[in-house]
């Protein structure tokens, strides 16, 4: 991909450390507690032990830790890559794309306010 191909994406992503918790839509089952490699107003890419169906349905509580209330927001898988394992007795961890499909309006402005502020600072990363 090049450079000019980067500065095209509809939302531009930015390290952000947040605490994510999801699990399987409507069922809560599978849940999950991790972190967050990169986000967007559009979705977030998370760390996690095990790969997820592409397409699963998912919902997602996100703390951008600015002290104020938890977002919550539903989402799917769109993409995961193993990540190489670097020694025997460790899992393998996968980068999981998660989507947001349905965020509250309130919650995109509160995210689009944070990220202009690290793309302001030129914090944004190149996550091709």
């Amino acid at each position: 991909m090049s450079w000019e191909g980067l500065n095209r994406r509809k939302f531009p992503r930015v390290a952000l450390p947040c605490l994510i918790k999801f699990s399987k839509e409507k069922t809560g089952a599978d849940m999950l507690l991790t972190h967050s490699e990169n986000i967007s107003s559009g979705g977030v890419c998370v760390v996690i032990k095990r790969q997820l169906d592409l397409f699963s349905a998912v919902d997602v509580e996100i703390d951008v830790m600015d002290g104020e209330n938890t977002i919550h927001v539903k989402g799917k898988t769109v993409w995961t890559v193993r990540r190489k394992a670097t020694e025997n007795v460790k899992p393998s961890f996968y980068d999981t794309g998660i989507e947001f499909t349905d965020l509250q309006e309130r919650d995109r402005a509160r995210l689009d306010v944070i990220i202009a502020r690290l793309v302001a600072a030129e914090k944004v990363t190149d996550f091709s």
